[in-house]
């Protein structure tokens, strides 16, 4: 939804409306009621729900007659990716830039957000209180504290929750209902370990919070040619029994995971128009590929053309198709290699996802 479609004297109210209607009861207050401006994209997982923000700046208040007008009975886990966010809650006062703050609606709260650049932008999760495996007074001693989301297990929950919003709108219902587990395995699990009780969330949630880790060790490590199971459950202090065990629900294998992204990486850098060096050799190498031979069957068994013929195809819709011959010194792509050269890890390869 976006304020844009109404008339600009009532977007604020538009806004204060469709908060208050759709989130909880609060009243909501503005220095710029005059040229406001607001986007929403809800997603439902699910027993959990998801707002993305947008929004001009505001001061929002929830007493306690809001709580008796209504109550979802939540906690509010709120990501701040633009602006600041002052949350005054349970006698305490938190300003947030960049990481979480949780809230439980069930109690008064006041939330100051402000941009002086731009709009505020939030994302909003809304959890089940009783979907939460922790106990209550355990997780009162995180409301209004400041949760990191740019390290560790916070830096995990964010950076799913970022996906997922943006991913969402190419997700059918059931897709994005079948989510909602995973949403509370990682908020119960990064909740956990910011109390240093993660041994107290069921198996499950340590589960799917190790799995997280490693396929966010997966992307940053893609360039070591040296990233085999062996090595990433050797760095996640697993062995590769265990580790295997975190992929048996998955479409595919650890090594067709490193596979998998490899290509796509090196599908996205042979149709870049940036001056770089882009040559096939180049560009496997930059992903970890253990020869140029390799990696061409690879590509092709994946895509159904060769590295060439997929940059020179970009290079001709770019406009510049005129260039891609320039290149003679380049080894020619070869498909004919012994199997297991692309990854050498003995996990075969399985249906591409499009998971992170």
């Amino acid at each position: 939804m976006s304020a844009a479609v109404v008339p600009g004297e009532d977007r604020f109210e538009w806004f204060r409306e469709a908060v208050s209607s759709e989130v909880m009861p609060l009243s909501i207050s503005t220095d710029h009621a005059a040229d406001f401006h607001a986007d929403i994209a809800g997603v439902e997982l699910g027993p959990v729900r998801m707002a993305a923000f947008a929004y001009s700046p505001i001061v929002a208040r929830r007493s306690a007659a809001h709580v008796r007008q209504g109550d979802p009975e939540d906690y509010q886990l709120t990501l701040v990716s633009g602006g600041s966010f002052r949350l005054s809650h349970t006698g305490r006062d938190e300003l947030i830039a960049g990481d979480m703050v949780l809230a439980d609606t069930s109690r008064p709260m006041t939330t100051e957000c402000v941009r002086a650049d731009g709009p505020v932008r939030a994302l909003v999760l809304q959890v089940p209180r009783s979907a939460v495996p922790l106990r209550p007074d355990r997780v009162d001693r995180l409301l209004a504290r400041r949760i990191p989301a740019r390290r560790g297990s916070g830096a995990i929950l964010s950076g799913f929750l970022n996906t997922l919003v943006g991913q969402a709108p190419y997700c059918a219902e059931e897709e994005l209902a079948g989510l909602g587990p995973v949403v509370l395995d990682l908020v119960g699990a990064c909740l956990a370990h910011q109390l240093g009780v993660l041994d107290e969330v069921p198996a499950d949630a340590r589960a799917r919070l190790t799995l997280e880790r490693v396929l966010v060790f997966i992307e940053h490590n893609l360039g070591d040619p040296d990233l085999t199971p062996r090595l990433i459950a050797e760095r996640h202090h697993l062995s590769l029994r265990a580790l295997y065990a975190l992929f048996e629900d998955r479409p595919e294998s650890v090594a067709a995971t490193v596979r998998r992204r490899r290509l796509e990486r090196s599908h996205a850098d042979l149709a870049r128009r940036d001056p770089g060096d882009r040559s096939v050799r180049a560009v496997a190498a930059r992903w970890g590929f253990s020869s140029h031979a390799a990696f061409s069957r690879a590509f092709r068994e994946w895509y159904g053309i060769t590295p060439s013929e997929h940059r020179a195809g970009a290079e001709a819709a770019a406009g510049a198709g005129s260039g891609a011959e320039g290149e003679g010194a380049e080894v020619p792509d070869v498909v004919d290699v012994p199997d297991g050269q692309a990854l050498g890890a003995g996990q075969g390869t399985s249906v591409a996802t499009g998971a992170a």
